[in-house]
């Protein structure tokens, strides 16, 4: 059985569902030379590092109405950095209406829902490859929630965080929690995509593709950026200082890492 927005079931003790949220983002950037890529990566570590990183996390909190009871962060050398935030039940604005429903989340402006002891985690990972001009960066952000709230809530936010050229995202709901009869409840809201939590604005700038296992309550949706500017993919300077050839021979390399990321295979570049 599952919960729409017009149905609540009184159950027996704290809604035991565990829900988590796997965000991964990618930003993918052409450096031609060693000090390009190296410039890139330093660049990187200093916009996303980890005190910017604990603030994105700190607001995910408030979105979802989270308390704060931990926080460990760390900046790696050479490159990278963590964040793990345990939280727990926080303080509730409202009892709110759209805890069922298919929709986005909001932005910073309100608290809207509640959870049980959780945890909210981001690693990045800069990178560059050893002979070519690709650099890359990836974030992995996990928000793992007990009782009424989903972490998808927070999916608008996140996305609105970082500048993402590939996203993909994998949402769970795990254990099962009971009614006062005792009945079991694996799930306790309509899902049918993850999608349906992204506004319109951003899923028209993206290519999507779904793989769901409603049985198993498994939702997985990646995203590849629709339109492409060579000069959002150089580091430094701009397209117009490259030749006609230079400038297709970038183009290509650049999409062919997209796309390689994308469909999460190697591919034969030609």
């Amino acid at each position: 059985m599952k919960l729409t927005s017009e149905q609540r079931v009184t159950l027996h003790g704290f809604n035991n569902l565990t829900k988590s949220l796997s965000f991964n983002m990618y930003d993918i950037c052409f450096t031609k030379s060693k000090e390009e890529r190296e410039a890139y990566i330093a660049y990187i570590d200093q916009q996303y590092n980890a005190d910017r990183l604990t603030a994105i996390l700190r607001t995910v909190a408030d979105i979802i109405g989270a308390y704060v009871l931990n926080i460990a962060k760390q900046d790696y050398d050479p490159q990278g950095a963590s964040v793990t935030m345990l939280v727990s039940e926080g303080p509730i604005d409202k009892a709110p209406n759209e805890s069922f429903e298919e929709s986005p989340g909001p932005l910073p402006e309100a608290v809207v829902m509640h959870l049980n002891t959780s945890h909210i985690t981001v690693h990045t990972y800069p990178e560059y490859h050893p002979d070519e001009g690709i650099s890359t960066f990836r974030a992995d952000i996990d928000v793992s929630t007990c009782g009424e709230i989903s972490p998808l809530k927070a999916l608008h936010y996140l996305i609105r965080s970082f500048d993402s050229d590939i996203m993909t995202m994998d949402y769970r709901v795990r254990g099962f929690t009971r009614d006062i009869s005792g009945y079991k409840l694996f799930i306790d809201h309509e899902i049918s995509s993850i999608q349906n939590y992204i506004p319109d604005e951003i899923k028209d700038m993206y290519q999507m593709i779904d793989v769901n296992v409603y049985q198993e309550n498994i939702f997985h949706t990646k995203c590849k950026l629709r339109e492409f500017d060579l000069n959002n993919y150089l580091f430094g300077y701009t397209k117009d200082t490259l030749s006609p050839e230079e400038q297709l021979e970038i183009e290509k390399s650049v999409k062919w890492e997209m796309d390689e990321i994308f469909y999460g295979k190697n591919m034969v570049f030609a």
